[in-house]
């Protein structure tokens, strides 16, 4: 009998490869950080002395959730400019506050306060688009978070970088000093089209190559963003960043609520992904991502909550559930994005957006152990005739009792094991009380 870390014992384990089913009666082996076998109860307990044996009579095993666009440090701006139309939200109120308060200690505290509400709600990995992605992935690597830190690119100032060479240069830097690191990784993260140059992103797109890591960008977010390209260079934005070559499997295309039934082809045909951020835009009412042609073309569409600047909620749960009925909708079709479908968006197609795929995403022997159970017992889940339909129109963020990355566990029924919460709060609020002065 080979002994081993852990075994997690739940009512209902859900792979997600080879498919979405619930499955009953299997245990999930692990050790050494990694899923060592998914197999029948009766064969593990013959198979493996656990150290810790984790029983969850009344859960759901999965993999953990992918966020795959954030703006994790921008928690500290919860609530600062809502209910304001997308320009005036970005130029007049989000751009200047960064300019005036964006620092080292920002990034670190407001990371802090994202990663705290994340794990708590399930989310074990997050791809993050902000200034000093070194603070960022300090930060993840220290409080055991999966993380692909952006190497971010702007054609203008700020308190990261003077110039695109700087950006670059420290971006780059960023890239060497996780290199080594399991949980940070990092993609390239050029703002915009409409903020980033093209002797700019056609150096990105090379460095891409070399580096073999994705590029993350906002792409196609909203009408004016179109408007302005086209006023400026007689090309939608898509059409611009394929003629410099970044429309590529490595590309990362976050909100694409501006498709034209081209463009859905021609970001299949590459390979490309589609980052969805629904309730995001939706408060900034920025358009209506074509999520089920984008599916039906085989384009790989993930989930990201965007910052909690414009959604307020760093809840994967609310994206899944806000999309599925959301694609329904504009498709005209209740068909459309079945719960199971939206489930693997949130895990399996946010780690193949991230290059991840490898490593998280499904439960797999072999790939590392981040794994979450949700807790089904609730009244709101009864009568329980479908658990893959309970996890995603009813289950909520308060129903993940444990989280691992890793292997590590993180949280165990409910409470966070290696973040202090409370200190956490208290320094987001002292925070507040400095930004609400200055308001």
């Amino acid at each position: 009998m080979q002994t081993i870390d852990a075994l997690i014992c739940p009512r209902w384990t859900i792979r997600v490869e080879p498919e979405i089913i619930a499955e009953e009666g299997l245990a999930v082996a692990v050790d050494a950080g990694r899923i060592l076998a998914v197999l029948p109860l009766a064969e593990a307990e013959r198979a493996f002395s656990p150290r810790v044996r984790h029983e969850r009579s009344s859960h759901a095993l999965l993999p953990g959730l992918v966020n795959a666009h954030t703006h994790a440090a921008m928690a500290l701006f919860r609530g600062l400019a809502d209910d304001l139309p997308f320009e005036i939200w970005l130029r007049g109120r989000v751009w200047p506050a960064e300019a005036r308060w964006v620092g080292p200690e920002f990034v670190a505290d407001g990371t802090r306060l994202a990663i705290a509400e994340m794990l708590l709600g399930g989310i074990t990995c997050f791809s993050d688009m902000y200034f000093f992605p070194d603070v960022t992935g300090s930060v993840a690597r220290e409080l055991g978070m999966r993380a692909v830190v952006g190497m971010i690119a702007v054609d203008f100032p700020t308190a990261w970088a003077a110039d695109a060479e700087e950006y670059l240069r420290k971006g780059l830097e960023v890239h060497d000093r996780f290199k080594a690191e399991p949980l940070v990784t990092t993609a390239f993260a050029p703002h915009a089209p409409y903020s980033v140059g093209d002797a700019t992103l056609a150096r990105i797109r090379r460095l891409a190559d070399e580096l073999d890591v994705p590029i993350h960008i906002h792409l196609h977010e909203t009408p004016a963003e179109i408007e302005q390209e086209m006023a400026a260079s007689g090309r939608r934005p898509l059409a611009r960043l394929a003629a410099l070559g970044l429309v590529t499997p490595a590309l990362n295309g976050v909100h694409a609520t501006q498709l034209i039934p081209e463009e859905i082809t021609a970001l299949a045909t590459a390979g490309a992904t589609v980052v969805h951020c629904p309730r995001s835009n939706l408060k900034l009412a920025s358009g209506l991502c074509p999520v089920a042609r984008l599916l039906d073309a085989g384009v790989n569409v993930a989930l990201g909550t965007d910052s909690a600047a414009s959604n307020n909620r760093l809840d994967l749960w609310a994206e899944l559930q806000t999309a599925a009925l959301l694609a329904k909708q504009v498709a005209g079709n209740a068909a459309a994005l079945p719960a199971a479908q939206a489930l693997r968006m949130a895990t399996l197609n946010g780690a193949r957006a991230l290059g991840l795929a490898g490593e998280i995403g499904s439960l797999v022997a072999g790939k590392a152990a981040d794994v979450i159970c949700v807790d089904l017992s609730g009244i709101e889940h009864r009568p329980l005739l479908d658990p893959i339909s309970a996890l995603v129109y009813s289950a909520s963020r308060d129903d993940v009792t444990d989280v691992w990355v890793a292997g590590e566990h993180l949280v165990a029924e409910g409470i966070a094991l290696r973040l202090d919460v409370a200190e956490i709060a208290a320094t987001a609020d002292r925070w507040g009380q400095r930004l609400r002065k200055e308001a």
